[in-house]
């Protein structure tokens, strides 16, 4: 808090934490584009790394330290998912050859 000479405090806004809102939105945009292959996984990896660095700054104290961990909760998500199911269609193919 700062002490102005005229008798009232103004308060300094924390800096935001965009990264974190970014992760969390490419997370919910890879969900939503989950029909498309390449855009769905170059969605959740970005979505990963942006909450990663989210995360990282909401613990040196900028804010939306939740949004930076849903971010990351379903990025990761996404990404076991899709190498289960890339595993699952290698493994049925190699076994319908």
């Amino acid at each position: 808090m700062n002490d102005r000479s005229d008798g009232m405090t103004s308060e300094v806004a924390p800096t935001g934490n965009g990264l974190a809102i970014a992760g969390l939105v490419l997370a919910i945009c890879a969900v939503a584009l989950s029909w498309l292959p390449v855009v769905n996984f170059v969605c959740w990896i970005l979505g990963l790394i942006f909450s990663i660095v989210g995360l990282r700054n909401a613990n040196r104290g900028a804010p939306y330290r939740g949004m930076a961990i849903a971010g990351l909760v379903i990025s990761l998500a996404g990404i076991v998912l899709i190498i289960i199911l890339v595993v699952i269609i290698g493994l049925g193919a190699a076994l319908s050859a």
